[in-house]
């Protein structure tokens, strides 16, 4: 293992050296759980953690949440406003909902009634009708909705959540991104640490299989795995050594520590059958794990699971969306079909989170989001379904010291436009982090000669929103 150019180090050289590296893990991670997140908050928080249900594709909030008598009254004829150019053509007339409306809760939320499971969340809800966004095609703007930059390469939201406060879990990542199956336009860039340091991004659970590959331990001696696991930092601490630190090594070292650590914590937390679980029958059928259909069977899983770590921990935990075979939330077709099925699929796994975090008593510090990285048109494409739409949609939050029972922001009479008190990505992305007690504005990483932040030179908070 030894060559003449590159002589092995003295027991005392390795331990001087060792000490900052592989040595100094436990302090380092008591460090990034403790002291670490406090310098990082500027404020006391109203959260500790965020749930994020991503809508992949752009779900329709004229046939969801957002009620427009003016949609039915003139659908099937000329569209009234002019058409924004938008990522598609063989736009047509203006298109009413295909579901009907009514109001909920004492709030009157307005939800349609293919969502009547989260209806009965309604006076949880906080509720945006004015989001509006910068791209219409879904890689820029996923990249957008994550990241907060329309291009590849920036830290995802979670990311910049992990780095900054960490994880409260010993064994399991900050960033979690729970996989039902479809990973959105722009792939696992969505997810990634960008210039932040690489144990900050997302870790992939899948839903199918193995949660993380090779999370099973080949070797069946625990000691012996140990061994080789040390093996692998002397070598990296030897390469520190000759040739100085490195960020990569250092994140190398940490990921290899985790990885040894999720192998015990895993299997436990994916496993959700028998006694040993904790979640009873009654529990599973509120979220939806016995549903006939199978989409919702998956996505059941995944919130049950997301509730499972935000109570061990994590501090973001993404939700992606299962397979209905309908191209996601992307209905530029079909869109009566489409719809039912999505909703089908989330509609009662959202509402049994929202019902079981608040009687754990853990809706109040945790942020539980929903959206899509844009919203559709009022008008028809193709006769049966909407195009993209980032001028106007709905998005809403719960939990995590946002108001209850509140409708912020208005769209026009078509539900086409923000007309009154729009909300940006980055006014999302800013109050999100104000309530995890980060200031925006102040929480920033020097990266080629700049100071950058998730908000880029944007952002405010939108204390309307806040209890």
């Amino acid at each position: 293992m030894t060559r003449p150019d590159c002589p092995p180090p003295s027991r005392r050289d390795f331990l001087r050296t060792a000490w900052n590296g592989f040595g100094m893990l436990p302090l380092a991670h008591l460090g990034l759980r403790t002291d670490g997140g406090a310098q990082r908050r500027h404020h006391a928080p109203r959260a500790r953690a965020v749930i994020f249900l991503y809508m992949d594709g752009g779900p329709s909030c004229q046939d969801l949440f957002d009620y427009k008598p003016r949609l039915i009254a003139e659908n099937g004829k000329p569209f009234g406003l002019k058409k924004e150019p938008t990522q598609f053509n063989d736009n047509g007339n203006t298109l009413g909902p295909c579901a009907k409306f009514a109001q909920h809760g004492d709030s009157g939320q307005w939800i349609s009634d293919l969502l009547p499971n989260l209806a009965t969340s309604a006076d949880r809800l906080c509720v945006v009708r004015s989001m509006v966004a910068d791209f219409s095609e879904h890689t820029n703007a996923n990249y957008f909705l994550h990241t907060g930059h329309g291009l590849q390469g920036r830290p995802s939201m979670g990311a910049w959540i992990g780095y900054g406060l960490g994880s409260d879990a010993d064994d399991l990542p900050a960033f979690v991104v729970l996989n039902g199956g479809l990973i959105p336009p722009g792939g696992i860039d969505n997810f990634h640490s960008g210039f932040l340091p690489a144990h900050s991004q997302g870790s992939v659970l899948q839903m199918r299989g193995d949660a993380v590959a090779n999370i099973t331990p080949k070797e069946t001696v625990a000691s012996r795995q140990r061994q080789k696991l040390a093996l692998a930092h002397t070598l990296d601490t030897a390469t520190q050594q000759r040739f100085g630190k490195d960020p990569a090594i250092e994140a190398a070292i940490a990921n290899h520590e985790l990885a040894f650590r999720m192998q015990a914590a895993v299997p436990d937390l994916v496993d959700l059958s028998g006694k040993s679980s904790g979640e009873s029958k009654a529990l599973q059928s509120l979220y939806g794990l016995d549903d006939e259909y199978e989409p919702t069977r998956t996505y059941a899983r995944q919130c049950l699971l997301a509730r499972r770590l935000v109570e061990r921990g994590v501090r973001f935990i993404e939700v992606t969306c299962p397979d209905t075979h309908h191209d996601r939330w992307d209905q530029h077709g079909n869109l009566a079909k489409g719809l039912r099925d999505n909703c089908r699929m989330v509609d009662r796994p959202i509402a049994g989170l929202l019902a079981d975090l608040d009687a754990r008593g853990l809706l109040d510090e945790t942020i539980v989001v929903f959206g899509g990285e844009f919203g559709r048109t009022p008008f028809a494409q193709g006769g049966s379904g909407r195009d993209h739409n980032p001028f106007g949609f709905t998005m809403w939050m719960a939990g995590g010291g946002f108001k209850p029972g509140t409708s912020y922001g208005a769209t026009d009479d078509y539900g086409y436009k923000a007309a009154v008190d729009p909300v940006s990505i980055h006014d999302l992305h800013a109050t999100i982090l104000w309530q995890l007690g980060i200031d925006h504005e102040r929480y920033t990483y020097r990266f080629g000669g700049r100071d950058l932040r998730l908000t880029d030179v944007y952002g405010r908070v939108v204390k309307p929103l806040l209890a």
